[in-house]
């Protein structure tokens, strides 16, 4: 088997800062008061995805999914360990990301397809598809600063999902969004689920995990606390039978 992912001993930490102004912190530190303090979003955190497996990253809020994403994306780098990747990775790791506000989504559809490393031939026999996953319609032409949350998710996934790549990272792209949407994001991700690909998908959904992954992963306040069978995973966090799973479900008999 070829090694898709390989986190070793990575750990991330951030410092968190009580006070904002010069004035604040010059007061507290006469006054004895701590002003920051460190803390670790990724603890010493250890796990290896082979190509093509499909791996869901569960947690509670907090507990580092979003950061180990972004290291796993490059767009952040450990402060000790060692991860590494193998061959092209595309993704929607955070709704809007990259997007420019003034610019209309069709100049942000090739501005983003260009920083995912899309060619521009590629994007040529490509746009059209991209476009009417979107679903945006004349919409498409009007400045991203005015689209909702879930447009900017439409336009940012219909753009990742094309990219010819070996490892596709989602980051809870089926929260946000209606219904046919939801369904058409499920369907693409079975297809590259179905091609070989690697697909690392965060979500706090149960049934969309089951739907999309064949081992989960959990991480509890920054530590992998279960790494295994989906199912007893979803049992380790306590998600099993909630309303999501319904949901889910639901979405999934539609297809």
């Amino acid at each position: 088997m070829v090694s898709s992912i390989v986190v070793e001993n990575v750990t991330k930490t951030f410092t968190l800062r009580y006070h904002r102004t010069f004035r604040e912190v010059t007061v507290a530190k006469a006054r004895g008061h701590q002003t920051s303090e460190k803390f670790n979003a990724i603890d010493d955190v250890s796990f290896t995805v082979e190509q093509g497996e499909s791996v869901g990253l569960m947690g509670l809020n907090g507990s580092g999914k979003s950061t180990l994403l972004k290291m796993i994306n490059g767009v952040m780098r450990p402060d000790s360990g060692t991860l590494l990747t193998r061959g092209r990775i595309a993704g929607l790791i955070a709704t809007g990301a990259g997007f420019h506000q003034q610019l209309s989504g069709r100049d942000n559809l090739v501005l983003n397809a260009a920083i995912l490393g899309m060619g521009e031939r590629e994007l040529r026999r490509k746009y059209d598809d991209i476009v009417e996953f979107a679903g945006l319609g004349r919409t498409l032409d009007a400045p991203v600063g005015f689209y909702s949350s879930g447009q900017k998710a439409r336009l940012g996934f219909a753009v990742a999902i094309h990219v010819d790549s070996d490892i596709f990272l989602a980051d809870e792209v089926l929260a946000v969004g209606d219904k046919p949407f939801r369904q058409k994001c499920v369907k693409k991700m079975k297809e590259i689920r179905a091609s070989g690909r690697t697909l690392f998908y965060v979500s706090h959904s149960a049934g969309s995990v089951q739907s999309m992954c064949d081992r989960v992963l959990v991480l509890e306040n920054g530590r992998l606390g279960f790494d295994g069978d989906v199912e007893a995973g979803i049992k380790y966090l306590h998600y099993d039978g909630d309303d999501e799973q319904e949901i889910d479900t639901e979405i999934g008999n539609d297809i």
